[in-house]
């Protein structure tokens, strides 16, 4: 894998940076994390990682972590301002053993400015980058996407996109550098787009909830169905939301993208409780592997063959592998039926296929999400 070979030292913490450093094991890095005595086990993130377990209010334990450092890649640390000074493990002590080191600062605040020795969260993060203004519903209060856009966004991948740019300038300079990564710059940073497109009108300049992103617009919404479950509609280009409508069994005509949007909420709202969630989300697999010139097709299911028995008998022995004795089992005693060798499906390229497939998407419990996903997947 692409990082195999490079060491990391993950100082164990909340969800920030174990997934920064599962992220490095995902990819081959060898990530060892150093956790506390008696601490509650609470980490989901351990994925692909050893464990060694260190006091580091002892001499014993933080002489392990330099020793570590002193021929590790990477290091990952937690804490806020100060802490990893107090215990002997600061930059200035671990880059002067080890100049190469890439020590990596994930906080809630960074290591400057008033905030710096503060404890927060995500929702804190958020709302000092003012994008938790703009979650939430129509009159309704702002609401935080649980810890995901801070914490993970902001956090954890922004981490290690500063860490990986760092080891990609250490193979020219032969120098580590400090990597100094915070939840709010770092979330600040994701919300480029959001910042930069405020002066788009036909976008925002409404009120939190009434715009086309926000859940304002009908076409970009979610919407019970019949079970109390939930679909989700991104159907945002007018071709897509055209073939959504039609699949709805609406008139386009009557149900406008630009129409009033809670006029037209309230046609997706009784349309989409007609159905149970399943009901809306039937489909099959489209054939694997996908082939991006010539891919292969989901075909009607063929209706029952009606023709004689001596049509019938001519057309399964053109169509059937030679050696069968047209009992269903091989010549050779094994037990596997002889498969119809049928033509290839015709060629079908990418525009071909349902564009509404990106448009209208089923809103899963976690754990069946998961448990869905990992079926689609393998």
């Amino acid at each position: 894998m692409v990082l195999r070979g490079v060491r990391v030292v993950e100082l164990a913490g909340l969800a920030p940076a174990p997934f920064c450093g599962m992220i490095f094991a995902d990819f081959g890095a060898n990530v060892v994390r150093i956790d506390r005595p008696n601490a509650p086990d609470i980490d989901r993130l351990g994925r692909g990682k050893r464990s060694i377990i260190l006091d580091l209010k002892k001499p014993q334990g933080v002489g392990i972590v330099k020793k570590l450092c002193a021929s590790a890649d990477v290091l990952i640390e937690p804490y806020r301002r100060g802490v990893m000074e107090k215990m002997g493990l600061g930059p200035n002590i671990l880059t002067k053993d080890n100049p190469r080191l890439i020590y990596a600062r994930l906080t809630g605040y960074g290591q400057d400015g008033p905030f710096a020795d503060m404890a927060g969260h995500d929702i804190n993060y958020l709302s000092l980058t003012g994008l938790l203004s703009m979650l939430g519903r129509k009159e309704g209060p702002p609401t935080p996407p649980i810890n995901l856009l801070a914490d993970f966004a902001g956090g954890s991948l922004i981490c290690a996109l500063g860490i990986s740019l760092a080891l990609l300038e250490r193979t020219t300079s032969g120098m580590g550098q400090i990597v100094d990564a915070n939840m709010v710059e770092g979330t600040a940073y994701t919300g480029s787009w959001v910042y930069s497109s405020q002066d788009i009108s036909r976008l925002w300049g409404k009120s939190r909830g009434c715009n086309l992103l926000d859940s304002g617009a009908h076409f970009y919404n979610t919407y019970e169905t019949k079970d109390g479950r939930y679909m989700a509609v991104g159907a945002f280009e007018p071709q897509f939301y055209y073939q959504m409508i039609t699949l709805l069994g609406l008139d386009p005509d009557l149900v406008g993208q630009m129409d009033d949007f809670d006029s037209m909420k309230k046609v997706l709202e009784d349309k989409f409780k007609e159905k149970n969630q399943k009901e809306w989300t039937e489909y099959e697999p489209r054939p694997a592997p996908y082939l991006s010139r010539t891919p292969g097709s989901v075909q009607e299911r063929a209706a029952p063959l009606q023709m004689e028995e001596r049509i019938a008998e001519s057309f399964l022995t053109k169509y059937t592998k030679k050696g069968s004795d047209m009992t269903g089992k091989s010549p050779h005693n094994n037990k596997m039926e002889d498969q119809m060798v049928m033509p290839p499906p015709p060629p079908v390229f990418e525009d071909d296929f349902p564009s509404t497939h990106s448009c209208v998407f089923p809103i899963n419990n976690t754990q069946a999400h998961v448990s869905s996903f990992s079926s689609l997947m393998k």
